[in-house]
């Protein structure tokens, strides 16, 4: 509410509130802080959404990108394992292996998949050395990961499991070896 006032030759004025005395104004705050909190709240998710939708970019954009050389598809041992924690490991190798454990989780990408987006030039652009490091190291499941893209792929998609077994397995698709394909169709109704 605004006040009158008059000055000393008897004009009367009128005294209006200071911005920051207005409801309106405190509404505003009160929405921003709301907002603040909730997205600060979220945050991480969101960061790891959109974290996820640019690494699934990269990984589309990599399979137009030149192909580096194929994986070799070696098994780990214990001795392989402890490597990891080593100091003589080079801390390029060590981020590379933490990236592939992400791509792993979270993309369930195929060892292939893993390695093509680690040198990818569209993706993390590790040295071939450093990839093929973390793909030898990486403790992953890609049988349990081939039935995940085979899932979202038939949630998503209706694939048929002739064309699941196709993207599954296809150089230009997730790049998954046949007896990987092969597991998750074969459990894609457990």
């Amino acid at each position: 509410m605004a006040k009158e006032i008059k000055d000393e030759n008897g004009n009367t004025y009128v005294q209006k509130k200071p911005f920051y005395k207005k409801w309106w104004f405190w509404l505003i705050i009160v929405v921003l802080v709301i907002i603040g909190f909730a997205s600060a709240g979220s945050g991480s998710s969101n960061s790891n959404s959109s974290s996820n939708q640019s690494k699934t970019t990269a990984v589309k954009k990599s399979k137009t990108a030149k192909k580096p050389a194929k994986v070799a598809n070696t098994t780990t041992t214990d001795k392989d394992t402890n490597a990891s924690n080593d100091d003589k490991v080079p801390s390029e190798n060590k981020a590379a292996l933490e990236k592939a454990k992400t791509y792993s989780s979270l993309m369930h990408l195929s060892r292939q998949g893993i390695y093509d987006q680690l040198t990818s030039e569209a993706g993390e652009k590790f040295p071939a050395t450093a990839a093929q490091y973390a793909v030898d190291h990486l403790k992953a499941d890609y049988n349990a990961n081939a039935l995940a893209k085979a899932k979202d792929y038939r949630k998503q998609q209706n694939m048929s499991d002739n064309e699941l077994r196709e993207q599954l397995t296809s150089d230009s698709g997730e790049k998954f070896t046949p007896q990987e394909a092969d597991y998750a169709i074969q459990h894609l109704n457990d």
